[in-house]
């Protein structure tokens, strides 16, 4: 029987409220805190959920990517031998070229996700999208965050256009760590990717 592992994740919600984005990477302290990482592998952390997020590292253009700080920390967990598991969006909506709403966002996810495994080709697990069902609920449903949406026609495109961009962002990844492995934070919206729903039936 294999030995039992604690497993850890940095809470990095990066969303957008109106043109404003709020960064809880930032807020939290974290993002001037390189020793945090020391800390998490003191405690005996030997894998980590940790953000490789796509509003921070491209946020103006796909090909204008700022990898500096994800550059050092994922130095220095390879050093601490932390095992990662690569988050691309967590409850957000994507830089200001796209949104959740956009049908090519799964296109332009699966291409950012590309470049990070192209990046990063040790990293063998991977959550593309943290919970699109919540997700689309509070950005499409209850309105809280970008693009506002109050309709649950406008909550199903967006758990639909995310699922779909979770499992185009596995094959970019692949093509290049064949075997990377997709962790799933919504179980419940994971189960529509046994599919490709059809947009005519979302009314």
């Amino acid at each position: 029987m294999a030995a039992l592992e604690l497993w850890a994740g940095v809470e990095c919600s990066v969303v957008r409220v109106g043109d404003v984005y709020r960064n809880q990477i930032v807020e939290t302290g974290h993002a001037d805190r390189l020793a945090d990482l020391d800390l998490l592998a003191g405690l005996g952390v030997k894998t980590l959920r940790y953000p490789i997020i796509w509003d921070m590292i491209a946020p103006d253009a796909p090909d204008t990517c700022d990898w500096r700080w994800t550059d050092a920390r994922m130095a220095r967990l390879r050093q601490l031998g932390v095992r990662v598991i690569a988050g691309l969006v967590h409850h957000g909506s994507g830089p200001r070229y796209t949104n959740l709403l956009d049908p090519l966002f799964p296109e332009k996810l699966a291409r950012f996700a590309g470049q990070v495994a192209a990046r990063y080709p040790w990293i063998d697990m991977w959550t593309p999208v943290n919970e699109p069902l919540t997700t689309a609920r509070f950005s499409c449903l209850y309105g809280h965050w970008y693009p506002h949406h109050r309709d649950f026609a406008s909550q199903l495109r967006a758990t639909v256009i995310q699922c779909r961009a979770i499992a185009l962002a596995m094959q970019a990844v692949r093509t290049i760590i064949p075997n990377a492995q997709s962790i799933p934070e919504d179980l419940r919206s994971a189960l529509w990717l046994t599919e490709e729903p059809d947009f005519k039936d979302i009314r």
